[in-house]
């Protein structure tokens, strides 16, 4: 059957349609996307500006439009940390019901790292071990540990890329200032959450999921998008720590020339960076292999095994 996936995420809102059934991998066969960035679009009170919701309605729209198009039996919607934490969450998801008739699950920080850690497990296989998966959104970091296809333990922090850029790095390029408190503040909070994972031994693979350790992979030397799926890709902490000064020092035009960053996402690389840093420093990673599956991808699976359940 047809399944398309609704991510309405921080970042952007993406409709992801695949070719799926119960025990086989399911096969892209469209993406739609559009750059929101609700994680930008706050007020004081954090709640997401009446333009935000507007276009956040004027999307789905168009994104249940291109749904049509493609053939999509069954949609899967659902919104993560932007909306999540938006003090107008409740207005929110009240308006795209009523104006487009889509029920947006949101997702809670802990369902979004067991789902996206299924999708690590179902990529790597058991073979790979015990995984510790990474992954940095717009709003949010998520952090899953475990042998099985539900993680031992799963933490998730308000340390998203655009969130921290929005908030903490006014300057382009940043001040050095904003940089260093950014990153003192970015390793606390993933210390507090270190012992809940360091008591269940080292982990056998760590993997990185997400468009920032794509981005952050690819400018350390990492093959490109063209090669493919099945290529290996994988960041080493030195390439990383080498990189940091450089990315907090140029201007995001500067970074949107370097290979693989888009112009929609430079602006953020600085504070993704340093939550990648800062979280393969605390955990002891010296090296994480990119895993292309994702949230999108657990959304699916999960799905499909319900289906195949009856």
């Amino acid at each position: 059957m047809r399944l398309g996936v609704l991510d309405v995420g921080s970042n952007t809102v993406h409709l992801l349609v695949v070719d799926a059934h119960p025990g086989a991998r399911p096969l892209p066969a469209h993406s739609h996307k559009a750059e929101l960035r609700l994680a930008q679009l706050l007020d004081d009170d954090g709640a997401i500006h009446p333009e935000g919701v507007d276009r956040l309605v004027a999307v789905v729209h168009e994104a249940l439009q291109a749904a049509e198009d493609k053939g999509v039996e069954e949609l899967l919607p659902f919104a993560t940390s932007a909306v999540r934490d938006a003090g107008n969450a409740d207005d929110v998801l009240t308006r795209v019901r009523e104006e487009t008739g889509v029920e947006l699950q949101v997702l809670s920080g802990g369902e979004e790292a067991r789902l996206t850690f299924l999708a690590a497990r179902r990529w790597f296989g058991w073979s790979a071990g015990k995984l510790l998966v990474i992954d940095i959104g717009g709003g949010s970091l998520e952090i899953a540990y475990g042998m099985d296809e539900e993680p031992d333990a799963t933490a998730s922090l308000p340390l998203g890329a655009g969130r921290l850029t929005a908030a903490r790095l006014p300057g382009d390029p940043p001040g050095p200032d904003d940089v260093r408190a950014l990153r003192r503040h970015v390793r606390t909070e993933i210390a507090r959450t270190v012992g809940e994972f360091s008591r269940f031994g080292a982990p056998d693979h760590v993997v990185a999921t997400s468009k920032t350790f794509r981005q952050l992979a690819r400018i350390a030397g990492a093959p490109g998008s063209a090669e493919g799926l099945y290529v290996q890709r994988e960041l080493k902490r030195e390439s990383l720590e080498g990189w940091v000064p450089r990315l907090a020092a140029m201007t995001a035009a500067e970074r949107a020339e370097l290979p693989g960053v888009s112009e929609a996402r430079a602006g953020q690389l600085v504070a993704g960076a340093l939550v990648a840093e800062g979280a393969m420093d605390l955990f002891g990673v010296e090296r994480l292999e990119v895993c292309p599956w994702a949230l999108r991808e657990g959304v699916i699976l999960r799905r499909l095994d319900h289906m195949g359940q009856g």
